[in-house]
């Protein structure tokens, strides 16, 4: 093996781009120089020594000393950044949220109402998760969450507003939260929160989209208007009421209740979900949306696509100018703003504005001829190919898929 120290452009580039997915493990954690190419020394200037950047990109100081060490050869991947973890071993109060876990995961709605939470339980309370049914998430810690609560059963399952109220009615009376937050969406949390405010005998503050001071704002009049009030003990929030937690992790400990719910009979039957055609679901509604741009040249495919997965149709301005997508499924800062859970956009290079309009997004899928666009960097997963093969080669495994489903139901 020759002692020659040779250069690696693109990690040198994928170290300097943020927006990278492969960022993060281009960092050399606490190397401060290496040998150059021609045997000079160089010096990272933006090396902290004793610390380590949040997620939010802002520089935090590590005094523990748990992350002095020698450094990395230069291009592996660095070890996993660990946040500072907070404990809370005798909480003085309980903020006690009730996330709506859509498709048992973390919405960004949810994720703010734990950032509230956190807030007010400020460094001696702790912030209690009350979920029901099964879940898929594994960052509540990363979350802000402290206590953990799962009430489990076929009771609570799918549409059950009574049986769950009575469930939270049971966790008022252990643990006696000093406020409880849920998500004024219609997912589920804003009915159930009323509900519990029936219940509790409580008045309570809707549409929350600020709280400082013992006051707190909502929004009314179509969203015209705000309205001031004490903080009461039960905050329905609506989304952005505050930052999610991104600097600290928690213990997300499992608690239990003391004694099972007394179910009783309810008046209420959940007859399953309603099959809805996609294609009738408002873009800003839509969980999951497939986005073609200038880079899709076979739109009878991407209609099939569409139909196949499922999905909602969406655009990007260049697709929607050059008529091949109507003017109400455009995204983007210039369209729709979108929250889906998933976004594919197959053959969109990334504008501002279009980026802008899925920052909401939880996972983001691109599609590209282009390894270098701006869509790339901001994906969570891509497939760098020509969009007519990618999308033939998915409706071939979805078709096989379900071929496979139907032999073994059968």
């Amino acid at each position: 093996m020759s002692d020659i120290i040779r250069r690696d452009p693109r990690a040198e580039w994928i170290a300097r781009n943020r927006l990278h997915p492969l960022h993060a493990a281009m960092q050399s954690q606490n190397q401060t120089s290496w040998m150059g190419p021609n045997g000079l020394m160089r010096k990272n200037p933006h090396a902290i020594a004793a610390g380590f950047i949040g997620p939010a990109g802002i520089k935090r100081i590590d005094r523990s000393g748990a992350q002095q060490g020698g450094g990395q050869k230069r291009g592996a991947a660095s070890a996993a950044v660990q946040l500072p973890l907070h404990l809370v071993e005798q909480p003085s109060h309980i903020i006690a949220v009730v996330p709506d876990m859509v498709g048992g995961r973390l919405s960004s709605h949810d994720k703010d109402l734990l950032g509230l939470a956190r807030q007010l339980a400020g460094d001696s309370g702790a912030v209690l998760a009350v979920l029901f049914g099964e879940d898929k998430e594994s960052a509540f810690d990363s979350a802000g969450v402290d206590r953990l609560l799962r009430i489990a059963g076929e009771t609570f399952d799918g549409y059950a507003p009574e049986a769950r109220v009575l469930a939270l009615s049971a966790v008022d009376g252990q643990f006696a939260p000093r406020h409880w937050l849920l998500p004024d969406s219609r997912t589920g949390g804003g009915e159930l929160g009323r509900r519990l405010a029936a219940k509790l005998g409580e008045r309570p503050a809707t549409r929350v989209w600020q709280v400082a001071n013992e006051q707190c704002i909502g929004r009314a009049g179509a969203g015209q208007q705000d309205i001031q009030r004490a903080l009461p003990r039960l905050i329905l929030a609506a989304a952005e009421c505050a930052e999610p937690v991104s600097e600290t992790r928690h213990e997300a400990r499992p608690v239990e209740l003391a004694a099972p719910v007394a179910h009783s009979l309810t008046r209420l039957q959940d007859l399953g979900p309603v099959a809805v055609d996609p294609a009738q679901i408002p873009m800003a509604e839509a969980e999951f949306i497939l986005s073609g741009g200038n880079g899709v040249k076979d739109w009878e495919l991407f209609h099939q696509a569409a139909v196949a997965l499922g999905a909602t149709e969406g655009a990007s301005r260049v697709a929607v100018d050059d008529g091949f997508m109507p003017r109400n499924r455009q995204v983007g800062a210039t369209g729709t703003w979108v929250t889906a859970r998933v976004y594919m956009a197959v053959g969109i290079s990334g504008a501002i504005q279009h980026l802008q309009g899925i920052g909401a997004c939880d996972k983001v899928v691109a599609v590209n001829l282009d390894p270098g666009c701006d869509m790339i960097k901001r994906a969570d997963l891509s497939v760098i190919g020509d969009s007519a093969a990618i999308l033939k080669a998915l409706l071939e495994r979805v078709a096989a898929w379900r071929q496979e489903g139907k032999r073994d139901a059968a």
